[in-house]
């Protein structure tokens, strides 16, 4: 039987190799990998003659095209036609590109054929038994791979074990994902109408294996349907590609500016639900800064935020690459940290440059007023 450990040496390995290839140097376009599911000799999901390949790329198409006409974006397609490509492949195409995210696009399908709604995940291990069946069934297009025993050694798609022992390398980018994740969600449900079923989180491969934050989207069920008529349908395919393409330009403004630098914290997490992350009413800080020694009056202070992880750390500058000042809050069952604390946002932007240098490619800064988060644009306007 293939041990835990083993499998997390496997996966580890695999995210150094493909993040050891990125590209070095960055044109400065916020980059979006669209990854439409399945392919080729991987049908996905078929009922009634709807094929979820053909949806998940007619999808895909469509919102590339909508993103594609913004000169600051470029749009990046793990396949553009009717091909097979590995998983393993598919999150070395966005790790290449160095992109800023990653979208992988999918219908959904239940044996009973009533189920209907959108959901979308993002990376994590949980316990529910039907983001399990999710995951195992999205993860097993690996049994189609000619070397799949060899590329994914003693990985087990069917496997209970298997699909659980796949690690938490996204962890760094989760509360990111989380993000992206709630503004797709609210497009489907407050714009489209759409069933929500809500952020999840699910072991998934494809996801497991990306260094930028990554989401993975169901567009409903093909099983039922009248959903899977919509979804068949040019109008469905192109109210779900105008939100998800709305989602992601509205991610893109709260988070990044024109130079592709991130500037802006991201907002607060909406209702949508997050199985196993239980909401903390009141944050608790610890930091190992108690004391601002600024005299701004208006009471601001910029942070860089550089990690979000389920896991607790000392705040020592060896657990943060030498990045001293730190500090944290615990908040939605995530612990997020934070580098630096100033008043200055010329200074803040210093501390993100250094943070980045030192290896957090997903930094951005984020502000506080009176212990309070605000928007970047909101503590500048003060």
């Amino acid at each position: 039987m293939y041990t835990l450990n083993k499998i997390k040496l496997f996966s580890f390995l695999l995210v150094f190799i493909s993040v050891s290839s990125v590209f070095s140097q960055s044109n400065n376009k916020f980059k979006v990998v669209l990854d439409a599911g399945h392919g080729g000799k991987d049908l996905g999901a078929n009922y009634y003659g709807f094929l979820e390949k053909n949806i998940a790329l007619a999808v895909a198409l469509k919102v590339g095209k909508q993103l594609e006409k913004y000169t600051d974006i470029q749009v990046i397609y793990t396949r553009k036609t009717d091909v097979f490509v590995e998983l393993i492949e598919r999150a070395r195409i966005a790790n290449r590109a160095n992109a800023n995210m990653f979208l992988s696009i999918h219908c959904n399908a239940a044996p009973k054929g009533q189920a209907y709604g959108t959901e979308t995940f993002v990376m994590g291990l949980t316990k529910n038994a039907s983001n399990l069946e999710v995951a195992k069934k999205e993860n097993a297009v690996i049994t189609l791979e000619s070397d799949y025993k060899m590329k994914y050694e003693g990985y087990d798609p069917k496997s209970p074990e298997s699909v659980i022992g796949i690690t938490l390398l996204q962890e760094e980018y989760l509360d990111q994902s989380i993000t992206i994740a709630t503004k797709i969600q609210n497009e489907y449900t407050n714009k489209l109408e759409r069933k929500n079923r809500g952020v999840k989180q699910g072991p998934f491969l494809v996801l497991n294996q990306t260094a930028m934050p990554s989401v993975l989207t169901e567009l409903g069920f093909l099983s039922y349907k009248p959903e899977g008529a919509y979804l068949n349908s040019e109008k469905g395919q192109d109210e779900l590609a105008k939100g998800i393409a709305d989602a992601i330009l509205s991610y893109k403004k709260e988070y990044y500016g024109s130079s592709g630098q991130v500037i802006e914290e991201k907002p607060e997490k909406t209702s949508a639900e997050i199985p196993d992350v239980q909401e903390t009413p009141t944050p608790k800080v610890e930091s190992k800064v108690v004391e601002n020694k600024s005299q701004d009056v208006k009471g601001v202070v910029f942070k860089v935020q550089i990690s979000a992880s389920g896991k607790k750390l000392e705040l020592q500058p060896k657990n943060f690459k030498g990045l001293d000042p730190t500090s944290m809050i615990a908040e939605n069952s995530l612990y997020k940290y934070y580098y630096g604390e100033t008043s200055n946002y010329d200074t803040a932007k210093q501390n993100l440059a250094e943070a980045k240098n030192k290896g957090y490619d997903s930094a951005f800064i984020v502000a506080f007023k009176n212990g309070k988060k605000i928007s970047i644009q909101e503590a500048l306007k003060l």
